[in-house]
Parts: C-alpha cells; sequence; structure tokens
C-alpha cells in the first residue's frame, strides 16, 4: 500500500485537529536552555525487545494503559547554557544530565531520588501515563533530566503528563493504533506526523527501534521549544531533532 494511501484517513481530520486548542492547564517554566524532548514509549515494542525483568512489562494490569496509545519516558531538557559555558558538550549532556553535578547513587532507579508526594488527581494520573513508576522510572527521570535546573517536580510531570495526552488525543496516534501488530514504512509514520501538525514539523520526530535490525518501534521524541510549550502541538512550538536509527520498515507490536 503507498504512503499516500495510508495518509488518506489521517489527512481528511486535519481540518479538526488544526482547530484544537494549545495546551491550557499545566504550566512549566524554562531558563537557561532551548528544547525539551518530549519521549513516549510504545510499550509492547519496548517490552518486546528489553532484556530486563522489568515489573510494567509483567502485570498485566499496569500494562493496560500502552492499550490508549504511547506511554510517558520523559521530558528532557537540553543542555543548559551555564553548562555548556563549561564546556559540557550537548552529548555529555545527553548521558549525564544532571549526574554531572549530582552523581547517581548506585542500584536499581528507586535510589535516584526519594520517592515523591504527589497529590490527587496528579499521583492518579502519572500512575496511567507512566507505567514505569513501578520500577521508579519517575525517580529517575527527574533526578537525571530537571533536579539540578530548579523545575518543581509536581510541575514537571504535570506538564508531561498533559503533553502526553495531546499527543494521544491527535490523528497522528489514531494512525498509529490502526497499524499496530501490523508493520509500515517509517517514512509513513513521519510523513503522518508533518501532515496532522503542519508543514516541516517532521523534523521535530525522532522514531526510536530496537529488536533484530531496528524494526521494532519502541520509542517517538519530539523536540519542542522551552519557550512555546503553551502552544504545543502547535507547528511553532516544534524543533528539528536528529533522526532516529529505524529499519525502512517497523514493527508495531501489541501487548501479548
Amino acid at each position: 500500500m503507498s504512503i499516500k494511501r495510508l495518509l488518506g484517513g489521517v489527512l481528511m481530520t486535519l481540518a479538526l485537529v488544526s482547530n484544537e486548542p494549545a495546551l491550557a492547564g499545566a504550566t512549566l517554566e524554562a531558563e537557561g536552555f532551548d528544547h525539551y524532548v518530549l519521549a513516549l514509549t510504545w510499550q509492547p515494542g519496548f517490552c518486546e525487545t528489553t532484556s530486563r525483568p522489568l515489573a510494567e512489562c509483567r502485570d498485566a494490569e499496569v500494562q493496560e494503559s500502552a492499550e490508549q496509545g504511547f506511554v510517558l519516558h520523559g521530558l528532557w531538557p537540553s543542555l543548559p547554557q551555564r553548562l555548556a559555558d563549561e564546556g559540557i558538550t550537548p552529548r555529555r549532556w545527553r548521558a549525564e544530565g544532571c549526574f554531572l553535578e549530582q552523581p547517581r547513587a548506585g542500584g536499581s532507579f528507586c535510589r535516584a531520588h526519594a520517592p515523591f508526594g504527589f497529590s490527587e488527581p496528579l499521583a492518579g494520573e502519572l500512575d496511567e501515563a507512566m507505567p514505569g513508576r513501578a520500577s521508579c522510572l519517575d525517580r529517575y527521570q527527574y533526578a537525571k533530566h530537571a533536579a539540578c535546573l530548579e523545575l518543581p517536580a509536581d510541575d514537571y510531570f504535570a506538564m508531561a503528563v498533559e503533553l502526553l495526552e495531546t499527543v494521544n488525543a491527535s490523528a497522528f496516534v489514531d494512525f498509529v493504533m490502526i497499524h499496530r501488530g501490523g508493520e509500515l514504512d517509517r517514512n509513513a509514520l513521519i510523513e503522518t506526523f508533518e501532515a496532522v501538525f503542519g508543514q516541516g514539523t517532521g523534523r521535530a520526530l525522532n522514531l526510536k527501534c530496537a529488536g533484530r535490525g531496528n524494526r521494532v518501534l519502541t520509542e517517538v521524541r519530539i523536540g519542542i521549544d522551552a519557550r512555546r510549550l503553551a502552544d504545543f502541538p502547535a507547528a511553532r512550538s516544534l524543533v528539528p531533532l536528529h533522526r532516529g536509527r529505524c529499519a525502512p520498515r517497523v514493527r508495531l507490536v501489541t501487548t501479548p
């Protein structure tokens, strides 16, 4: 089937998508860095390709949220200017993050940060949005990507959940869900993203795959201007990222 035909159903929804309001709930101040990377996991693909016996991949109840679309991996600020001024490279920042200043405790993710005391409904929303909380992924993500940037944990995770929900409510994820259980052209995913979010926005999408030949989709990453979070998902809020390393055709596996 041609990419043009695959996109047909999505293109019919564009008029509706273009009229959707920008984010109106959570707020998150950002100073000293340019953009965020919103990392969203395709949970069945991640669980199929990981070698680790993670709780979120074993518990059927925990995996229920994955049936609604993508789940939250993290929200990653780009290299802060104050660290760039010290000679830290973007590559090193991506690898180490805030652990450059506060080394990570050894052991599991649970040792990276103390437990959070989130109030409801945020705790419940985050449990649903981030199955990895079963392995303390939230503590690790905050310790690595936000703790040294004066980003309040409540605001940080509330914004991450809202961004995830916005993506999952889009025609892009409708397209992904229609094709789960099968495979499709990598370029079809990129072109669908651009068709939904605006001309040129395909460059803001990074696809991550794993498994033999990098054919199993495990994650999508979206570049968002740190000063324009409130405008997401408008095209003006998106920034280019490096292309991912997926095979020309990718599999969208489903939960067993």
